[in-house]
């Protein structure tokens, strides 16, 4: 059967699945640099990877057995998918698996921002022993959340996963997507069942220009930077911005600018233009959240995003 090359880790749901196919399953981390003669050598029919590898026209080209690149998580932006195409090698990704954890870390860092809880989180061990009754008044200015505007750009499974977090905090929800004109939402509740709402994707300007918090769950631009200086010009004063889905959406030099200006009050980074090496002016600011590039990192997003990987790359090799 086929030997499987999990570069970047599967969960151990995943490999006991691929394993049980009858495949072979390899966890070593090559080096990027090493992988396209790897493939080769090793005879390798499938690369499963996260965002820390990519696959390039040289990997996919460098061995006539690889059949398929399966990416853990949504984006493909670090597979050359025209290249793969060309020689015929299936791209596979997991859309679905991920989608709560991601947005759950997007609130996450909205009510983190709201409190100022990473400010606080750095001042008080510091100097909370000395300076309590000076960190209280100056961390007391927080805000809630009920009532607020979000605007959510990008309403796949992320956003519509987010929305409905918003709702349930009693939020306005406002929301841009080219390709949903309008979404019907379905909130379980315990013991009260479903509750229905329908959201119409209102215009970019008008949901940037007309919320309080702005969170995007788009893939990362070819063209430039989505949100840049005119676009932030062109917010509330004072907006929040999280960017949980790819570094480059918004213009990192252009956020530090309005920070200082004060045009924008915040912002919640998971992901950086410079991963591995994000801007230290970024990580050190005092009105950022950051974090590493954990939105799909939870257990069970691990072991759906396993499983669901492992079911299509079975379905592809047969």
């Amino acid at each position: 059967m086929a030997i499987i090359l999990a570069n970047d880790g599967i969960d151990e749901s995943g490999r006991v699945l691929l394993e049980n196919a009858g495949h072979t399953v390899i966890t070593d981390k090559i080096a990027q640099s090493d992988l396209a003669p790897q493939l080769k050598e090793r005879s390798i029919s499938a690369v499963l990877v996260r965002s820390a590898t990519q696959i390039t026209r040289a990997e996919l080209s460098s061995w006539a057995g690889l059949k398929v690149i399966g990416r853990a998580g949504v984006g493909l932006d670090n597979i050359d998918q025209v290249a793969a195409k060309e020689l015929g090698i299936a791209v596979i990704n997991t859309p679905a698996a991920s989608s709560q954890s991601v947005a759950e870390l997007a609130l996450a860092h909205i009510f983190t921002l709201a409190r100022q809880l990473q400010q606080s989180n750095r001042k008080m061990p510091v100097s909370g022993t000395t300076e309590f009754s000076k960190l209280k008044k100056n961390f007391s200015d927080g805000w809630e959340l009920q009532g607020k505007t979000i605007g959510i750009i990008g309403f796949g499974r992320i956003g519509q996963a987010l929305a409905k977090m918003a709702i349930g905090l009693g939020m306005n929800v406002k929301m841009h997507d080219p390709f949903v004109p309008n979404c019907q939402l379905q909130i379980e509740l315990s013991g009260i069942g479903p509750i229905k709402f329908e959201l119409e994707s209102s215009s970019f300007e008008e949901v940037i220009s007309n919320s309080h918090i702005l969170s995007f769950h788009v893939p990362k631009p070819k063209g430039g930077a989505m949100i840049g200086a005119t676009e932030m010009n062109a917010m509330m004063d004072g907006v929040i911005l999280i960017n949980a889905s790819r570094g480059g959406v918004i213009d990192e030099n252009a956020l530090l600018a309005a920070l200082a200006s004060g045009k924008v009050g915040g912002a919640g980074l998971d992901v950086f233009e410079n991963e591995p090496t994000p801007m230290a002016e970024l990580l050190n600011h005092p009105r950022i959240s950051v974090t590493p590039h954990i939105g799909a990192s939870t257990a069970e997003a691990q072991e759906r995003i396993g499983i669901e990987l492992a079911e299509k790359v079975i379905s592809v090799l047969g």
